[in-house]
């Protein structure tokens, strides 16, 4: 692949994903709308023709490994795997 080539493909690519990024932020100011009405109607389900839309909180519990790292050092130490990966970027 020539340098023009790799040019173009990345100049597509940085099209798309500005693509992406406004269809993203168009589609949250729509989610952002809804979850409005839904606040105004103080339900957290809605039916609208064949959709339903929920807006539930949902609770989770999450194992804190900073305040563990803090605690118990030696231990987070031992239970520590380091892994490998590669990232792809354009910049």
């Amino acid at each position: 692949m020539g340098t023009q080539e790799l040019t173009a493909k990345v100049r597509e690519i940085k099209e798309l994903q500005q693509l992406i990024e406004e269809a993203e932020a168009e589609m949250d100011a729509l989610k952002d709308q809804i979850k409005a009405e839904m606040e105004s109607r103080s339900v957290e389900e809605l039916t609208a023709d064949v959709f339903k839309i929920r807006w539930t909180t949902v609770k989770s519990s999450r194992f804190d490994t900073t305040a563990f790292r803090k605690a118990m050092p030696e231990l987070a130490e031992q239970f520590t795997k380091d892994t490998t990966c590669r990232r792809f970027v354009i910049a």
